[in-house]
């Protein structure tokens, strides 16, 4: 039994290169939150639908120009920089870390500050239309904890990880695991805690993070493989970020930064792993045989990245990809502008950026990827990363989703020309409803 049906135009993602148009569909979502069924104006329950759910006081109607979309994941975020965002993005990594970012989040000891920011961050997410997203915390629980009841209570689905640094070489003596049994004791302290929050709507996942192989010793990294077994959790760090992170685990190991994880057993199906700029076909391959996701950060990686990653590439491997914020190297929190970066930064990859070379030989061919993928990435290729029946609309996902509003239709319009206005038009002042489970978490 339905208990509410959206009726309207909507698009969600076929596949990693094409969109589906519902024109004038009914989208029945059961009391669970769960999309039951999709109807069409042809299918034979249609109207008698309609009907009921108006009779009823449960359909929502979209106006003319708005249109219905998965809500977005956002695969990365560091939570507690979102003072930071739009700051120090012309500095170098390790000063925008040293002089800005950990100092920073240093300060969420404090949970009064912790909650001023976190309340304010989940509702801009939501705003965004993102419903989703796998966030880094800090070192401290109690902050991490008030992050995670801000997304209950907000109603975001919040993948919320305990963030790990007790490598007294690469963390400031202020901001760092002062031992791995306290690093590996806080890890674990607040995975019992979120589980054992009363959490009806399962909203709250705690997850295994490393904040990378620089800033965790061996043994840290090697007690938080055995977390995430004993647990059955998702993993989030960074792999191959830039060339000094990626240079740093070859300095170290011998070896690259995901052969690093992998031996550390932090390469799992329910591993999502932050930029990949450096990675190389190896790389990607070991990926794929671990069923390990790439969080691509077009933004953030304009700034700190060194290099492009070839969405296009690991696509067509099979690799698994979303998107990601990275907030705060990454300036805004919307996956629109996102969408909008990793198209642009494809045809750049493809093109290349050296005119001084002749055009045969400054890009990579056939990199290029269409507002179609990218919308996948923000949506289905998302969901697929964490393992959540979700960014799509269809029977059998989660009813997340958005309401937005398309920027000035002309009335000539091709449905395609609407969509790809969508993608590059859209502003957060555009984003009408946002539900998550059915429920309306978000109202503009």
């Amino acid at each position: 039994m339905e208990s509410l049906v959206i009726r309207g135009n909507a698009f969600t993602a076929q596949d990693e290169y094409h969109v589906q148009a519902l024109e004038d569909c009914l989208v029945c979502i059961d009391a669970d939150g769960w999309v039951d069924r999709v109807l069409s104006p042809d299918d034979e329950d249609y109207a008698s639908v309609l009907a009921n759910s108006r009779q009823h006081h449960q359909l929502r109607e979209l106006a003319a120009g708005e249109y219905l979309l998965p809500g977005f994941i956002d695969l990365h975020v560091h939570a507690p920089q979102w003072p930071q965002a739009g700051l120090a993005l012309d500095r170098p990594l390790a000063d925008w870390l040293n002089v800005y970012t950990f100092p920073l989040e240093a300060q969420f000891s404090d949970q009064t500050f912790a909650r001023k920011v976190y309340r304010d961050f989940v509702k801009t997410l939501l705003a965004h239309g993102t419903t989703a997203a796998m966030m880094f915390g800090t070192i401290h629980v109690d902050a991490n904890l008030v992050l995670a009841d801000e997304c209950r209570r907000q109603g975001l689905r919040g993948y919320v990880g305990q963030v790990t640094m007790d490598n007294p070489d690469q963390a400031p003596d202020y901001y760092r695991d002062h031992s791995t049994a306290a690093a590996l004791a806080a890890s674990e302290q607040f995975i019992q805690r979120v589980q054992e929050t009363v959490d009806p709507d399962r909203l709250v996942t705690p997850v295994i993070t490393p904040r990378f192989v620089p800033s965790c010793t061996d043994a840290a990294l090697a007690g938080l493989g055995n977390l995430a077994a004993k647990y059955d959790l998702p993993i989030q760090s960074h792999v191959s970020e830039s060339n000094w992170e990626s240079q740093y685990a070859i300095d170290r190991f011998g070896m690259h930064d995901a052969a690093v994880l992998d031996h550390f057993s932090l390469l799992t199906s329910q591993s999502v792993l932050a930029h990949g700029t450096q990675l190389t076909t190896g790389d990607m391959q070991l990926l794929k045989q671990r069923q390990t996701a790439i969080a691509h950060c077009p933004i953030s990686n304009v700034y700190f990245g060194n290099g492009v990653l070839p969405v296009h590439r690991l696509l067509a491997l099979g690799n698994q990809v979303g998107l990601g914020s990275d907030i705060s190297g990454g300036y805004t929190p919307s996956l629109y502008h996102n969408i909008r970066q990793a198209v642009k930064s494809s045809r750049m990859l493809t093109d290349g950026v050296n005119s001084q070379l002749p055009a045969q030989h400054r890009g990579v061919a056939d990199s290029q990827i269409t507002a179609a993928t990218a919308f996948y990435l923000a949506t289905a290729g998302g969901a697929e990363a964490l393992n959540l029946a979700a960014g799509r609309i269809a029977a059998g996902c989660r009813a997340d989703l958005q309401v937005v509003r398309a920027h000035r239709l002309w009335g000539n319009e091709t449905t395609a020309d609407v969509f790809e206005r969508l993608m590059y038009q859209t502003e957060a002042a555009d984003v009408k409803n946002v539900y998550v489970n059915g429920r309306l978490v978000y109202e503009n």
